[in-house]
C-alpha cells in the first residue's frame, strides 16, 4: 500500500466497518512504520483494473506479529481475495521472523473466523467491548509460525485480483 491507495482504502473500510473504520490518520501513521531499515508494519493492495478491491496489513513487534486489518469489497467476497491478502501477510511475518501471528476479529464475523480458521489460527479469548462505538467483542485468535514451510491457501501476485507488496 501507498499513500495514493489511502483514499480508495477509506471508503471501503467505511463501507465494511461503517461503526469502527479506521481514520486517516491511523492509515498514515502505519504507511509511516512500513518504510526504511526499521520497518515494522507491512500493508498490501489487491487491484482489479485500476480498483481497489481488497487490502490488509500486519504489524510486528519482536516475536509477535498482529494482522492489523483486511478488508475486501462484497464483490469479491467467496472468491480467494481474503486467503491471498492473508497469505500474503504470513509471508511478511515470516520475512520479520515473527514466531506467531495474532488478530482480533468481530465475534459476529463467522466468515471471517472461518478464513482464519482454515490458516491454522486459533481462538485464545476474548476482548470484551473491542469494538466500539458499537460494544462488539473481539475473538483474539493465533496462528504458530513455526509451521510456515507448510503450503498456505492462496496464491499471491499482481494483477486481476493480484497483491501490491509495496509498503
Amino acid at each position: 500500500m501507498r499513500w495514493w491507495d489511502i483514499d480508495a482504502v477509506l471508503e471501503l473500510e467505511d463501507e465494511l466497518f461503517p461503526e469502527d473504520a479506521w481514520s486517516p490518520g491511523m492509515f498514515w501513521s502505519e504507511l509511516a512504520h512500513a518504510r526504511g531499515p526499521h520497518a515494522t508494519r507491512r500493508y498490501v493492495v489487491a487491484d482489479e483494473g485500476g480498483r481497489l478491491v481488497g487490502y490488509g496489513g500486519l504489524a510486528a513487534v519482536g516475536e509477535v506479529a498482529d494482522v492489523q486489518t483486511i478488508g475486501v469489497t462484497r464483490d469479491h467476497w467467496g472468491g480467494g481475495l481474503g486467503a491471498r491478502l492473508l497469505t500474503e501477510l504470513l509471508r511478511h511475518a515470516t520475512a520479520f521472523e515473527s514466531s506467531e501471528v495474532l488478530l482480533e476479529v468481530r465475534v459476529d464475523n463467522t466468515r471471517a473466523q472461518k478464513l482464519y480458521g482454515r490458516f491454522g489460527f486459533e481462538p485464545i479469548g476474548f476482548r470484551k467491548g473491542y469494538y466500539q462505538p458499537g460494544n462488539v467483542d473481539a475473538l483474539v485468535m493465533r496462528r504458530d509460525m513455526r509451521d510456515m514451510k507448510e503450503a498456505l491457501p492462496g496464491e499471491t501476485g499482481r494483477g486481476p485480483g493480484g497483491t501490491d507488496t509495496d509498503g
